[in-house]
């Protein structure tokens, strides 16, 4: 893991200090990710008193992928620990775990920011905006530590669309000493695409549509994947050597094998591995 990375554990999930939010605070419709219905604030029935999951080892196998692959950026226990200071939502006033389950998908969305900031300082190419990006991890950070009740006012959209002003410029200079055509799919609608074998280098794939995507053997070194949609996606022999603002998220909806080759910022599926 890049030493940037490894220096910000707390923007990976630590489910033993969480209690169980992602499986109560948010929503989920029965599909070929989840088996059955649930409302948001409604705890899962997978879910135990102990805040573990009771089918955790047999997610894929009963219908839960989309439980595989979500990551809450550590969001989980910072509301658990530290915004609302250890109390359980079991057990306090109904009123405060309506609150924690609010304030949750905020600092979600938050954390995720910091992760994308985080890898933006790290980036060589990106030197002369070191001081802005540093000022907006600090702001970002800042805002996850407010009180529930200042996270549940926030304008987390207002911010968000700041701070990937910054990221844009970033994503520019990254991308600018990196050899290809970079295309620009920006937003692009490439769902189930032909992109075997595809150059790819530096292209901008912000927000793209590549779910069911053919990119095996696909070269998307140095591209930027911020939001791009890979669910499904065939990335068997692909190479995304220096592709940046990639999730884990991402890489855990997508297909893969041995071959993958991924940046340092993520870590290889486990069920990539049983697809073999």
């Amino acid at each position: 893991m890049p030493e940037h990375m490894t220096d910000r554990p707390d923007l990976r999930a630590d489910c033993e200090q969480c209690f169980g939010l992602c499986c109560v605070a948010l929503p989920f419709s029965a599909s070929a990710d989840f088996a059955v219905d649930k409302a948001a604030g409604k705890p899962c029935s997978n879910l135990g008193t102990d805040h573990r999951c009771g089918i955790h080892a047999t997610l894929r196998d009963q219908g839960f992928n989309g439980c595989t692959v979500y990551d809450c950026f550590g969001a989980g226990q910072k509301v658990s620990r530290l915004t609302f200071g250890g109390r359980d939502w079991r057990t306090g006033p109904r009123e405060d775990a309506q609150r924690m389950f609010d304030v949750f998908p905020v600092v979600r969305q938050l954390h995720e920011l910091l992760w994308y900031l985080t890898e933006a300082l790290a980036l060589p190419a990106a030197r002369s905006l070191r001081a802005e990006l540093r000022a907006a991890l600090d702001e970002t950070e800042a805002l996850t530590r407010r009180s529930a009740e200042d996270l549940g006012s926030l304008d987390v959209a207002a911010h968000r669309q700041e701070v990937n002003v910054l990221l844009l410029r970033t994503s520019e200079l990254a991308r600018a000493g990196i050899g290809g055509k970079k295309k620009n799919r920006r937003g692009a609608d490439l769902m189930g695409a032909r992109l075997k074998g595809a150059d790819l280098r530096g292209a901008n794939l912000r927000g793209a549509y590549l779910i069911a995507a053919d990119l095996s053997g696909a070269d998307l070194r140095g591209a930027d994947l911020i939001g791009a949609d890979l669910r499904d996606a065939d990335l068997t022999d692909a190479d995304l050597t220096g592709a940046f603002f990639l999730t884990q998220p991402q890489v855990n909806a997508a297909r893969g094998g041995l071959g993958t080759r991924l940046p340092a910022s993520v870590t290889r599926p486990a069920h990539w591995t049983a697809l073999l």
